[in-house]
């Protein structure tokens, strides 16, 4: 999505701040920012949120980049860290827990570095590039979008596009047509890219789903409403 953005004439209009998500999205409710690639999990929490453009950081069943790591079977699990990166994966992972295996574990609050902290009886919600690495070093791996899938048979949408304030109909338009650029030139992207520990081609094209449709909706829908009841 910024490969598009950043050869696009829209660099000159705006001002671009990268960083994880839970810090985007916080960000956005600070009102410090006015449009994020943030985690879904932080729109009720907006006076005001508008998705925009077609496009999200989506998947239709497996996505590889974001799921509880372990050493032994979940049912083994005691103790559940919980990525500090981003609200939305860590509130999936306790509403499949609760609805999809049934599970009770202690939670815990992870610290910047908690990787370590995988093994025995304790696991770990990880995501985005650390998690394609943890596949390397965890003997099981539990993917939270394919469970999803299975338990609701709808696709899940991790991060969209919002804004805390209407967006001007033009900027917005090509804002979505420099989204698409983007997602149009993956091997570009890919060429751009230096990360030896997965296939990123693969990544995102088979794992990541980037149309914003009306499945994902109503995934997105239902997921804000499972969140009220946790």
């Amino acid at each position: 999505m910024m490969y598009g953005v950043q050869r696009s004439g829209l660099m000159q209009k705006v001002a671009l701040v990268a960083d994880f998500p839970a810090k985007i999205a916080a960000m956005l409710l600070n009102d410090e920012i006015d449009i994020g690639l943030v985690p879904v999990a932080i729109i009720p929490r907006l006076k005001e949120a508008h998705i925009i453009t077609h496009y999200c950081i989506g998947a239709v069943g497996r996505v590889e980049s974001v799921g509880i790591f372990s050493e032994v079977p979940l049912e083994q699990v005691e103790k559940l860290i919980l990525d500090y990166q981003s609200r939305t994966s860590v509130n999936l992972a306790r509403i499949l827990l609760k609805e999809y295996w049934k599970k009770e574990v202690a939670i815990e609050q992870a610290e910047e570095d908690y990787r370590h902290l995988i093994k025995g009886s304790t696991a770990a919600v990880v995501i985005g590039n650390r998690a394609l690495v943890q596949h390397k070093k965890s003997a099981y791996y539990y993917d939270l979008s394919e469970a999803w899938q299975q338990h609701t048979g709808l696709p899940f949408v991790f991060a969209a596009w919002v804004a805390n304030k209407p967006v001007d109909p033009d900027f917005e338009d090509a804002f979505n047509r420099a989204n698409a650029y983007g997602i149009n030139h993956i091997d570009e992207v890919v060429d751009g890219l230096d990360f030896p520990d997965y296939d990123l081609k693969k990544y995102y094209t088979q794992h990541i789903s980037y149309t914003f449709d009306e499945e994902k909706r109503k995934g997105l829908e239902l997921f804000l409403q499972k969140l009220t009841q946790l």
